[in-house]
This record gives C-alpha cells, structure tokens and sequence, in this order.
C-alpha cells in the first residue's frame, strides 16, 4: 500500500548507493525520499522547487565532502534554511565541532539504528517548522509595525497641512509627484518607497509656526519670514533622534527641502548636488502643487503658468536634470493632480 508523504521531503547525500537505499528503506513510508550521489548534484537538487526539507549529508565524499557542501548550502540566501543532518561512520575520525560551526543541527551515525534515525529526523524538522512559524511571525509583526509608523507619519504630516491647507490633500498629491520623479532617476525600488513615504512630513515643522504667520491672507513682512522660514529647521528636531531609514529620510527632506540649486535657498544656503537628491525631488513636487493649488493668500495657478515657471527656475530653483523628467512626464503629473483633487 502507497503512503502519501505527510511530513515533506528529505534529501539524501552518499556516493555509495546501499546507503541511500538504506536510509530510503525506513523513511519512504513518511517522507519523499530525494537521492544524490555527489555533492554537486546535492547542491543542484537544494536549489529546485519544491526545495527537500531537509538534508542527510555523508560527511566523506570524493570530489567535495559533506563540509564544503554544508558550507554552500548556508551561505546561500536560497538554501541556508534547510537543516542540514551530517551522516558519518563510527569508524571515522570527523570534526563533530567543525559540522555544527557550518550550520549543521545534528549527526547521524553508520550503520543506521532506523528507530534513532527517525526520531532525529522527526525531532529536527519540528524544531525546522517551529522556527520558520516564528520567523514568518516576526516578519508579519515587523510589517505590521512599519505599516502603523507609515500611516502615522502620513497623519502627522496631513496634521501640518491642516493648518494652511483645509483638506490636507496636498501631502498626497506631491507625495505621489515625489515617487514619480524618484522613478525616473533610480531604479531602488526601496529607497523610491521611502521618498514616497517620508514626503508628506516635509512641511511637519509648521506645526511649529503661529497660525496668524502661517494663515496670514496677505504676504508676509520681513519678521514674519523669518519665522515662517524657522519650519525647516524645527521639522528636523521634530523627526530627530530616531534612526529607522524612513525617519531619517523624512528628516532630510523636512530640513532641505527650501534649498535652492544656485545656493539662495535656506536654512543653510546649500547648492547644487550639496542638496540631497530626496530634498531636491520634494522640493520640485511641492512647489509645483503649491502653485496649482489654493492657498489662503492665492488662487490655484492654470498647470501651464506653474509649468512655465518651473522651466524659468531650472537651474536656479530646481535641479536641471529633475525639471527634464518633469516636463517629459507631464501628463502623468497632470492625472495625479486631476485624480487627487480636493
């Protein structure tokens, strides 16, 4: 009677044949026993899917031996998680401390005690699911946490908003206007999310701004802007102290972002490519929102007039590079703005 495999897969490693015949005698009624006869093919086989959950290894083998095998498979990101069990002869002299070193989690002696077989094997790949079920918790548990410090960097950013903005929708709109530009100018997809992520708290420093500066209808005299300019530098202390990348990145940009390309800018006059990529980016989408939207001392800008004006500051204002990408990809600015209104 055939017996469907129930506890997966277990490959077995021995350049003689009797002895995976042997191994493959009292485990086949419960595991899909694989066969390899070398090391090489033992570690083509590792890299197949469905992956064997586990690997019976000779340790004395011609060409390569069971160490050498063992100690690919763990520097491989794509094989390191299978346990490894080491299978050695009484008679031979083999470095037991050396096998555990390379990752191994137990060893197996010839000739075989089928019993003692089983429950090593039985023992190991338990331990093996236990400690992938606590991985895959601890990944769950880190997403859940980085997705809770996203959303409440977004709400903290929509909060600075709301004090000159009554929807807050600017955040969002020059949130997507940032990783659409971070897209045309690398292809790290990881630090294209952080952009997009760390963009909405560039203004977070307003909170620190009186309301009678910051909705001031008409503009503001020379006292007043200085004040107001002091945003940049408080957004930094606001976001300071903590080291995750996103906060971090959210800090460089609410501290650089009213940096200028030819140096006029503020807090600490930066130029050129002394600007942070991600506060030059930011800067080009929130001054383009800025201008093609409603504010309590203007009217939105028709998208052609904000357009102009862009190209008139590439170079002086803007990084040139980053206005190119703009004006080449226009239309796609364009349905954000129309998809993303107030």
């Amino acid at each position: 009677m055939h017996i469907t495999p129930s506890l997966g897969s277990i490959l077995v490693v021995d350049d003689i044949a009797d002895n995976i015949q042997i191994l493959n005698g009292f485990l086949n009624l419960e595991y899909k026993v694989l066969a390899a006869t070398s090391g090489h093919k033992a570690l083509a086989i590792a890299q197949q899917y469905p992956q064997p959950d586990m690997i019976l290894l000779d340790v004395m083998m011609p060409e390569i031996d069971g160490f050498e095998v063992c100690r690919l498979l763990k520097k491989d990101p794509a094989t390191k998680h299978i346990p490894v069990i080491f299978v050695t002869a009484k008679s031979e002299q083999v470095d037991e401390s050396l096998g555990f070193e390379l990752g191994a989690v137990d060893y197996i002696t010839k000739p075989y005690n089928p019993a003692i077989v089983k429950t090593r094997v039985k023992a190991q790949l338990s331990l093996s699911a236990q400690n992938n079920d606590l991985e895959n918790l601890v990944k769950a548990r880190t997403h859940e946490l980085e997705s809770t410090r996203k959303s409440i960097i977004n709400m903290l950013g929509k909060a600075a908003e709301y004090k000159d903005n009554d929807t807050g929708m600017h955040v969002v709109r020059m949130a997507l206007y940032s990783k659409l530009l971070a897209e045309k100018v690398s292809e790290d997809k990881a630090w294209i999310d952080l952009i997009y992520n760390a963009a909405p708290m560039h203004d977070v420093g307003k909170i620190g701004i009186p309301d009678a500066i910051l909705c001031k209808p008409g503009k503001l005299d020379a006292q007043e802007w200085e004040i107001m300019k002091t945003h940049a530098v408080v957004g930094a202390q606001i976001l300071d102290g903590e080291k995750s990348s996103l906060l971090v990145l959210a800090k460089e940009v609410a501290l650089y972002h009213h940096e200028k390309w030819n140096g006029s800018g503020y807090p600490h006059g930066l130029s050129g490519e002394n600007i942070p990529l991600s506060a030059r980016i930011v800067a080009l989408a929130d001054v383009f929102d800025a201008l093609t939207s409603e504010r309590p001392y203007k009217k939105a800008w028709p998208i052609e007039k904000a357009v102009q004006l862009i190209k008139e500051e590439s170079g002086e204002h803007f990084d040139p590079d980053l206005v190119i990408h703009f004006l080449n990809y226009l239309p796609e600015f364009e349905e954000i703005a129309e998809n993303n209104r107030n």
